[in-house]
């Protein structure tokens, strides 16, 4: 495997973005830290500017979306945390055997002896010690030349200029130098694939815990981080664990990209009416005000994503907005925005040339419009045909 060229780190916030974060969050309120979860959640949706301010300057969404009366149901069913650590246990178990079989498993490595495997001590005290204590072990890990399972390390990665803690589940350290993140998931594998948005979610979040483990290993001549993550899930119907690799490269991309574009929220900040603040303590319609005054990029895979999903969805429901049917829907209808403009364009006379919104030449019909008057014409033909039987 090629060495990884180390990439760039982004600039530091200036102490004037850092007030001004501090201004919208509330003087008084310590920034809400962010995890791998709502980092992945900012890489699965790069447009939405309000996710990306409000996460940057680090208020708290669920609360922020109970002030505004759309309290969110976002989170973990306390059966599957329960069921989830039971099934990590059970890979874990014997030292992480099974783990580095499954492993071995799939790169087709000799699994090493188990007096041939470190485990190291991974407690200190808070994060910042947690995550020294991980950068240290990692380190003597590398120079051993042996192999090294971590478990559930704790690597930093700088947001928005503040630090972020993560934890994954576990890494393993080989002999030749690299580090290979390993995610942990509870939803089954069946006949060697699983459900493919569950195995993106986990892809998105794992690329947020190689991209921190990138950083450590920039600091570390010989160690390279493997682009592709460890997933184990239960097998089939049964509780016995698999394993597949997960090539993150492609989430890896997006995430560094989303996140160097939250060192630049000053942009963003920059637009906001003067006096504008997401402080709890303000009365809803202000605070109102000043959610809506940051555009939001809402879609239906918001609500499995992100705390302020109900509020995002009421209110492109309200503004008949057509994200609101999904991505895909908005990305066919091209520049009609609205649900009652796809109405009008369907409904217009079929013998009148309609312009698009993108300026198309008068007299030309819009590809879309063009296609919205034929199914509105084939339904027509059908509900006729119906009502003469």
């Amino acid at each position: 495997m090629p060495r990884q060229t180390p990439q760039p780190s982004t600039p530091a916030p200036t102490t004037a973005l850092r007030q001004r974060l501090a201004e919208l969050r509330g003087p008084a309120v310590p920034p809400h830290p962010l995890d791998a979860r709502a980092l992945a959640a900012l890489a699965a949706n790069p447009g939405c500017e309000r996710r990306a301010l409000l996460d940057g300057a680090g208020v708290d969404k669920a609360a922020l979306a109970a002030a505004l009366g759309s309290p969110s149901a976002f989170g973990q069913s306390q059966f599957a945390f329960v069921r989830g650590n039971a099934f990590e246990a059970k890979v874990k178990a014997d030292g992480g055997t099974e783990l580095l079989r499954l492993w071995c498993e799939r790169t087709g490595c000799e699994p090493p002896a188990a007096d041939d495997l470190s485990l190291p001590e991974l407690s200190a005290a808070g994060p910042e010690g947690r995550a020294a204590r991980t950068a240290l072990a990692l380190r003597e890990a590398t120079a051993a030349g042996g192999w090294s399972l971590l478990n559930h390390p704790m690597l930093a990665l700088e947001v928005a200029g503040s630090p972020a803690y993560l934890e994954p589940d576990a890494v393993v350290v080989q002999p030749d130098g690299r580090w290979t993140v390993v995610e942990i998931k509870s939803f089954p594998m069946i006949d060697d694939s699983a459900d493919a948005a569950k195995v993106g979610a986990a892809a998105r979040q794992a690329a947020v815990y190689v991209l921190a483990l990138q950083r450590v290993a920039e600091r570390l001549p010989g160690a390279e981080v493997n682009h592709s993550v460890l997933l184990v899930c239960p097998k089939d119907f049964s509780n016995l664990p698999t394993a597949s690799l997960v090539d993150v490269r492609k989430q890896l991309s997006v995430t560094r990209r989303q996140l160097a574009r939250l060192t630049r929220v000053e942009d963003i900040a920059a637009a906001l009416p003067d006096g504008t603040t997401f402080d709890l303590e303000r009365p809803a319609d202000e605070l109102t005000a000043a959610v809506e005054s940051v555009d939001a990029a809402y879609a239906p895979d918001c609500l499995a994503a992100c705390e302020l999903a109900f509020h995002c969805r009421e209110r492109a429901r309200a503004a008949g907005a057509v994200q609101a049917l999904g991505r895909g829907v908005r990305g066919e209808l091209g520049g009609l925005t609205t649900i009652g403009a796809v109405l009008a364009a369907a409904e217009s006379d079929a013998d009148a040339p309609t312009g698009s919104p993108a300026g198309r030449p008068a007299g030309e019909t819009d590809p879309t419009v063009a296609a919205l008057r034929r199914a509105a014409a084939l339904r027509a033909e059908a509900l006729e045909a119906a009502a003469c039987r």
